[in-house]
């Protein structure tokens, strides 16, 4: 610190002054953190975030108001910079482009929690070399109803998938429900190959593990951990090593090595708490840019399983490969949809009034059977409630009802 005032706190980071503007906001209520203890806390393990999301291109995901505000979704870097701050032009499978920060040291890190950005969500690529990823990235995201465990045991056949293609997966916790691997590739390959390597390995992983795990795209046919395939396709972007999320007790994507992935629990790596185990282990993740391998062998993984391509996530433009984008809903899962609202909290109060209204239907519901969607607009996200009648005797099944609530949005396209 160089000095304060009454608004703004002055650091000198990286050799650079930034003012830290309203530091006492309180971002996180419930343990009280400020945005000055998110500057802080990314300064304190800035080697590791920067090693996460350090040299690409970042998407800023703005939370102004703490994490009981509205959030943003920003792909342009503001114009209101200060001229230390890189920015590369991306190019999006929409056609649009746009200029990205890409942080490089700690007062860049700094700079990005000064503006509300609570997580790092990084490209997988190196600002010099846009058209040719280095990370795979393995998202395994848990329905409703699966247990830690089952996420835990996903991640070790995971692991085993990958050392039988030569390749070396490094492990972090989600900082939500599930587990992250990345993967360090050489740059040889586009953003297709990479998404096709990696719907090989989910398919491969679902096939060693299928009471555990699914490489299913429709949330109606999912049952157990989600391989999320899809996390690999251009413009995706998945929050970073040591990246802050938005949980009530700050928990952060903590990077493992694969001796702790068997016994972690995600609750003990927080802004509070990573900054003293970083100090006493470094990152964890050091040697990963050591370990960058060869695609080649999932590649020709996805040839042999001979099952051609899936579906793309919805605003991606008809792939000439793809199977028809088709929800399997329409033709076989007797689903009602219960509302939609910009909070969450609201979409689900709409869920526990059709409950009320529906007692004995709701009695015959699985866990998974509430599909709760985090649909993204251009800006923002919004909640949809559906629920999938499967289990439900069908002289108990409810009729489509008004949707309750009935928020007016839409995605962008």
């Amino acid at each position: 610190m160089v000095g304060r005032n009454r608004n703004a706190e002055v650091l000198l980071l990286a050799g650079r002054e930034l003012a830290i503007s309203n530091p006492g906001k309180v971002l996180f209520p419930k343990p009280k953190h400020t945005k000055l203890d998110l500057v802080r806390y990314y300064v304190a393990v800035a080697e590791g975030a920067l090693r996460g999301a350090g040299g690409r291109p970042n998407m800023l995901v703005r939370y102004p108001e703490g994490i009981d505000g509205e959030h943003f979704y920003q792909k342009r870097a503001p114009r209101s910079r200060p001229p230390w701050i890189e920015v590369v032009e991306l190019r999006f499978p929409s056609g649009r482009a746009a200029e990205e920060v890409v942080p490089r040291d700690a007062a860049a890190l700094a700079w990005l929690a000064n503006l509300g950005c609570l997580e790092l969500h990084p490209h997988p690529v190196r600002a010099e070399d846009l058209e040719h990823p280095d990370e795979l990235r393995i998202d395994l995201d848990p329905v409703p109803g699966v247990t830690w465990k089952q996420v835990l045991e996903v991640t070790l056949v995971t692991r085993g998938v990958l050392e039988d293609f030569h390749l070396v997966g490094w492990p972090k916790t989600s900082g939500s429900r599930g587990m992250h691997v990345y993967v360090r590739l050489e740059r040889r390959w586009g953003f297709d190959e990479l998404r096709r390597g990696a719907l090989a390995l989910a398919r491969e992983v679902e096939r060693r593990a299928p009471q555990v795990a699914t490489s299913k795209w429709w949330k109606e046919e999912r049952q157990g951990v989600f391989v999320d395939y899809n996390q690999n396709a251009k413009d995706r972007t998945v929050a970073a090593a040591y990246s802050v999320r938005p949980t009530r007790d700050a928990r952060v994507s903590a990077p493992l090595t694969w001796d702790e992935v068997a016994d972690c629990n995600p609750a003990d790596f927080t802004l509070s708490s990573m900054p003293a185990r970083f100090a006493k282990l470094g990152d964890v993740h050091a040697a990963i840019d050591q370990q960058a391998g060869s695609l080649a062998g999932l590649l020709e993984l996805f040839e042999q399983q001979g099952l051609g391509d899936a579906p793309w996530p919805p605003h991606y433009r008809k792939q000439a490969s793809e199977p028809p984008r088709v929800r399997p809903s329409r033709r076989k899962f007797p689903l009602l949809e219960i509302g939609r609202a910009r909070r969450k909290e609201d979409a689900l109060a709409g869920l526990e009034r059709w409950k009320a209204r529906h007692p004995q239907a709701a009695a015959h519901l699985q866990a998974a059977d509430v599909l709760v969607d985090a649909m993204r607009g251009r800006y923002t996200t919004w909640t949809r409630i559906r629920i999938n009648l499967q289990h439900v005797p069908e002289e108990l099944r409810p009729t489509q009802e008004a949707l309750d609530p009935d928020e007016k949005i839409f995605s962008s396209s």
